[in-house]
């Protein structure tokens, strides 16, 4: 398995790419965001391992155009900041995986081996059905080029229905990814919310993005029809 290292410290740069090739992987280095950037979209790795703090483009940009060139490599983020925030900014760009330095090694090689053996399926941070668009790390939703206000819980709505297209997802579903886990109110709220969403989703614009499937749920037309 072919991983390349961006990081701008060379002597940690070097030192992960050494212990990785004992544990049997071809590592390639790079020491600052542009040319870990063409690299990571020019040339086929596997796996990817991101500092965030880099010169150049930072390891945020770097993943942002990454997912934005559909690059889907799996993206393992090694930085010395440990907030939550910057997880959490990672992961809604298209990281994979967190590790804070210092590290142990094995922990790092497990990450990765974890990460290869769920392959690579495409992540983009952006979300989308038709012109109908999602942004999870800036909160924002547009459609044919208007932005559309949502309350917190509406937004999470459509970011969940976004991530099952053309799918069937019942109301236990939404609820139990939706709603807070200990929730026992009325199911039919989740009818009240989709209909609050079509009404700024589909309603303005002629649309009927989201169906409902008697009986079984709704589904969410990845076409954006």
């Amino acid at each position: 398995m072919r991983v390349l290292v961006i990081e701008d410290e060379r002597g940690l740069a070097e030192a992960i790419a050494q212990g990785l090739a004992e544990e049997g992987f071809v590592t390639d280095a790079s020491y600052d965001g542009v040319d870990g950037l063409w690299r990571a979209v020019h040339e086929p790795h596997d796996a990817i391992v991101l500092d965030l703090m880099l010169p150049g483009l930072s390891g945020y940009e770097v993943l942002k155009r990454l997912r934005a060139a559909r690059v889907w490599a799996p993206v393992l983020v090694l930085t010395a900041k440990d907030g939550e925030y910057d997880e959490a900014d990672a992961l809604d760009l298209g990281a994979d995986d967190y590790l804070s330095k210092p590290f142990s090694y094995v922990v790092l090689v497990a990450h990765l081996r974890a990460l290869l053996r769920r392959g690579a399926p495409a992540r983009p941070a952006v979300l989308a059905a038709g012109d109908l668009a999602l942004d999870p790390a800036r909160r924002r939703c547009h459609r044919a080029g208007r932005e559309i206000a949502l309350t917190a819980r509406e937004f999470t709505l459509l970011e969940f229905l976004l991530r099952h297209p053309d799918e069937v997802v019942s109301k236990t579903d939404i609820l139990d990814h939706v709603w807070e886990e200990n929730f026992d109110g009325d199911t039919n709220v989740v009818e009240v919310y989709v209909g609050y969403l079509r009404r700024k989703i589909d309603a303005p614009f002629g649309r009927r993005t989201i169906e409902t499937v008697r009986g079984a749920g709704y589904r969410l037309h990845g076409t954006g029809r």
